[in-house]
């Protein structure tokens, strides 16, 4: 599957407007062939995504792609779903997703995009990555600075704390990036775009440039 079907934006774009479970229970099938959409695109993403880093080999698109349901215990929101299809590809599955960068796509009506990065990662992993930083930020700073990092996700995105982290003075000549609490590089993309033809193409080229990123943040856990 080179593209995403459009019936699968129209299922989103409706269950966005009709989020409560009797309107979801009567579109059932609809929500099936919406997720065997994004699956069978996921499967060959993976294939090409696998040329290029080969950490991805093996991996079943079924538990790439995240459940529909929310998880609404904690939240004030309790609308029971999800508004996006999104699918998470890393080595290890799911089950490295708070210990490794990846590949991300989220297909959401007027909010698509392709990420990776290390999203609010863990207390351990979190130290690693500043540890990282801290004996190679000129690693980093050349990936953020070139030219294919730039054109296509511009400036790393996360929120920062207000002061520097424990263990770190704050006149560290690399606090602007010690600072972060979420180390991401994110490409938006307009509707157009994940439902034309080219999506496959398209997606992949991003990945390829996101690569280096994804390596260095993986290089703090040496994995």
């Amino acid at each position: 599957m080179t593209h995403l079907d459009p019936a699968t934006r129209t299922f989103l774009a409706d269950l966005k407007t009709n989020n409560n479970r009797e309107w979801f229970q009567d579109n059932k099938p609809r929500y099936d062939d919406a997720r065997a959409d994004i699956e069978s695109f996921i499967a060959a993403l993976l294939a090409k995504i696998e040329t290029f880093d080969p950490a991805v080999a093996g991996l079943d698109p079924r538990k790439c792609v995240f459940r529909i349901h929310r998880d609404t215990r904690f939240s004030t929101d309790k609308t029971p779903y999800k508004t996006n299809l999104g699918a998470h590809m890393l080595m290890g599955g799911s089950k490295s997703v708070h210990e490794r960068a990846g590949y991300y796509i989220q297909v959401e009506p007027d909010n698509c995009f392709l990420a990776g990065g290390a999203h609010q990662p863990p207390g351990k992993w979190m130290g690693e990555i500043r540890r990282h930083i801290d004996a190679n930020a000129a690693s980093l700073r050349k990936i953020l600075k070139s030219k294919a990092f730039r054109d296509t996700f511009g400036e790393i995105e996360g929120q920062t704390l207000k002061t520097a982290p424990k263990g770190y003075p704050k006149d560290h000549p690399d606090i602007d990036l010690l600072r972060y609490k979420s180390f991401l590089a994110v490409h938006q993309m307009p509707d157009d775009t994940v439902f034309a033809k080219d999506l496959l193409k398209h997606a992949t080229g991003v990945f390829k440039k996101l690569k280096p990123f994804d390596d260095f943040l993986n290089g703090a856990t040496g994995a």
